[in-house]
């Protein structure tokens, strides 16, 4: 399984269950990520994706963007595309 480092996690909202990613690569919905960090790894497929507050269906490098998530992450964490 090849997988390549998109970004960082720059936030965390627990409450709604929200991760804000910083890309360092491109992003798009349907795309499966993996986040890694201490003792998280948490493997998922992009369902929603929001930059500003606004539903979009791909991001670019640069990017940040909003991904709602099924567990707790920490800001530093690593993203990844796989």
């Amino acid at each position: 399984m090849v997988e390549k480092h998109i970004g960082v996690v720059s936030n965390y909202f627990s409450k709604v269950g929200v991760v804000a990613i910083k890309l360092e690569g491109k992003l798009k919905l349907g795309d499966k990520i993996r986040i890694t960090g201490g003792d998280v790894k948490l493997e998922q497929p992009v369902e929603e994706m929001q930059i500003n507050l606004k539903s979009v269906k791909e991001a670019k490098k640069g990017d940040d963007v909003g991904v709602k998530i099924n567990g707790k992450v920490r800001k530093g964490y690593n993203v990844f595309k796989i």
